[in-house]
């Protein structure tokens, strides 16, 4: 009896290292998988349709690789087997861990307007001038989409609006020249009261546009800025963080 209990045991301790070595190649699997529909999109490898179906499919591998992790860990702790046991749980944070990427995004996504064109001033956007031809060759459209879209932002963003900088217009073009090159932006144009760049995602190499325009006012040189995707319906909330981090870091120039 007892010689049939110990093999029953190390039956399932062999049981639960294979399972959990099973959910970590699958983990790999789709990390892999995840990881590499960015570059293929734009190695011109995927269609962007195919590359976010590539994303979706590593996501349930990954709930997959928990799913056998669990499964792992379930028969390590029945067998007291300590390292299939550890195996396992690392599947399962692994696992997790790849599928709160794309379910992190999605809640992102949920939270903000469906928009791609965010802009400092609703009443009269800044325009792509130097940017025009290359946005007349994207998708999306070059001139600012209107009241539809504009309601939408004074919803999920009320706190956007312009920048008032006590400084000299020299000072305050020369500044804002200075934050986008900081930002590794592709520069289109640099006037004395404008500039144009495009700003290129990482991941995916989504490209979007940005215009900022200075006027004098007797108040100072007020700063207006358009960031704006050249494709896609919503942006995730992208080019309102963009607005925002130019506007914070162009302040903290000016007021050295």
């Amino acid at each position: 009896m007892t010689s049939r209990r110990t093999t029953t045991t190390r039956k399932g301790q062999g049981v639960a290292f294979k399972v959990a070595i099973a959910g970590g190649i699958l983990a790999g699997l789709a990390a892999l998988s995840m990881a590499g529909a960015g570059p293929a999109y734009r190695l011109e490898l995927l269609s962007l349709g195919d590359a976010f179906g590539l994303l979706r499919y590593g996501a349930l591998v990954a709930l997959g690789a928990a799913g056998l992790g669990a499964v792992g860990l379930l028969i390590a702790a029945i067998t007291r087997r300590g390292l299939s046991a550890l195996l396992a749980a690392l599947v399962i944070l692994a696992s997790l861990a790849l599928v709160a990427v794309p379910w992190q995004q999605l809640q992102e996504a949920r939270a903000v307007p469906p928009i791609h064109d965010i802009t400092t001033d609703l009443e009269a956007p800044p325009a792509f001038e130097a940017l025009a031809e290359a946005r007349e060759a994207a998708p999306n459209a070059v001139a600012y989409p209107g009241e539809a879209t504009a309601k939408q932002q004074r919803e999920g963003y009320p706190e956007l609006g312009p920048l008032v900088l006590q400084a000299p217009l020299p000072a305050v073009r020369d500044a804002v020249e200075a934050v986008a090159r900081e930002a590794g932006w592709t520069i289109a144009a640099v006037g004395d009261r404008r500039l144009e760049a495009t700003d290129t995602t990482f991941w995916f190499g989504f490209k979007d546009d940005v215009v900022i325009r200075l006027r004098e006012t007797d108040r100072g040189v007020r700063v207006d800025m358009r960031s704006a995707s050249r494709l896609g319906t919503s942006d995730v909330g992208t080019n309102a963080a963009r607005i925002r981090a130019t506007l914070e870091a162009l302040e903290a120039r000016v007021g050295e």
